[in-house]
């Protein structure tokens, strides 16, 4: 097991002392959940609807999941992603994808990414093209 995974798995049951620390704090499945749709709300409601449905759809699919490692990385990214998400929903700060990650993506994974830019696409459809064509 990774060092830094050790790390994520001691902190846990460690109350973190300082906010530095919080954000590095793993949470239990059904309050990362919660946290996750309530950040969603702060979104334009059509990235909220896509966020929504695909948040259900990988905790849904990763209910069953026993192995300890998986379960967390699963929690850790997640986590990751809330910290990501703006707090003031006028800020727009979405950062480009870095090639270390996109060079480490398997093929399905890749595939998924695809599906997810053209539906993204899309939704950002400038109304004057959807109606003009």
């Amino acid at each position: 097991m990774r060092p830094t995974l050790l790390r994520l798995a001691e902190s846990v049951s460690v109350k973190p002392l300082n906010i530095g620390e919080t954000s590095s704090t793993l949470l239990p499945p059904l309050p990362l959940y919660r946290r996750l749709l309530r950040a969603h709300r702060r979104l334009p409601i059509e990235m909220r609807s896509l966020g929504d449905d695909y948040v259900r759809a990988e905790f849904r699919r990763h209910r069953a999941v026993t192995n300890p490692v998986h379960v967390m990385g699963f929690l850790s990214q997640w986590k990751m992603y809330l910290d990501e998400l703006p707090r003031d929903p006028s800020v727009k700060n979405f950062k480009k994808l870095d090639a270390t990650v996109f060079e480490k993506m398997s093929p399905e994974q890749l595939g998924q990414l695809y599906e997810l830019m053209h539906a993204t696409k899309d939704v950002w459809k400038p109304a004057q093209e959807e109606t003009g064509s």
